[in-house]
C-alpha cells in the first residue's frame, strides 16, 4: 500500500515538473495533455484521474510554483534591509527571466494573465510583509503611495533595468536597490 502511494506521489511530481517545464519553454503556447503525458511518462488518463484535466494541472502547478517562490522570498528577516534585498535579487537571478516571459505572454491567454496577476499579488503581499514596520504608521493615501514606491523599487523591471540593461553586477544591483529603499524605510 505504501509503495503504491509513493508511486502515485512520484508520478504526480513528474506531471507537475513536466507541466512547469513545458509552460516555461513558451508561456504563450498552450500545453496539450498528450504532450504533458509524454513528457511525464504517464498516460493522459492518469493526468485526468489525478487533476481532472488541463485546468486542474494548471492550478496545481501554479499553486506549487507560488509556494516555492514564497518559501524562497520569505527567507529574509524584514528588519535587515540588506538581507531582504539580497533575497529579492537572488530570486530575480533565478526566476526573473521567467517572470518577464510571463508578463510578455499574459495577453496570449486568460490562464497566463491569471498567473501573472497571482504573481503581482504575491509581490504586493511580500512588500507589505517585508516593509511592515515602514507601512504600519501610515494611513490612507500616504500608505498607498509608500507601498506603491516599495513595490516599484522591488519590481522585476527594476532588476531588469539595473542588472541587464545598465550592466550592473549582482552586488551593485543589490546596493542600488538598497540605496533606493533606504529613504523609503527610514
Amino acid at each position: 500500500m505504501q509503495a503504491r502511494a509513493a508511486a502515485v506521489e512520484e508520478a504526480t511530481e513528474r506531471i507537475l515538473d513536466a507541466a512547469e517545464e513545458l509552460f516555461w519553454n513558451n508561456p504563450a503556447r498552450p500545453v496539450t495533455l498528450a504532450e504533458l503525458a509524454s513528457k511525464a511518462g504517464v498516460s493522459v488518463h492518469s493526468i485526468i484521474r489525478r487533476f481532472g484535466g488541463q485546468a486542474g494541472v494548471y492550478e496545481a502547478t501554479a499553486a506549487r510554483s507560488v509556494e516555492r517562490v514564497g518559501a524562497q522570498r520569505n527567507d529574509a528577516d524584514p528588519s535587515d534591509l540588506e538581507q531582504v534585498v539580497r533575497v529579492l535579487v537572488e530570486h530575480y537571478e533565478q526566476f526573473g527571466d521567467r517572470a518577464l516571459a510571463l508578463i510578455a505572454a499574459e495577453q496570449a491567454s486568460p490562464t497566463v494573465k491569471d498567473l501573472a496577476d497571482v504573481g503581482r499579488l504575491c509581490h504586493v503581499d511580500w512588500c507589505e510583509r517585508m516593509f511592515f514596520a515602514t507601512l504600519a504608521e501610515r494611513r490612507g493615501a500616504d500608505r498607498r503611495r509608500r507601498l506603491a514606491q516599495l513595490i516599484a523599487v522591488c519590481d522585476v523591471y527594476t532588476w531588469l533595468l539595473l542588472r541587464r540593461q545598465r550592466g550592473l553586477s549582482r552586488r551593485e544591483t543589490e546596493r542600488a536597490i538598497t540605496e533606493m529603499l533606504e529613504p523609503l524605510v527610514a
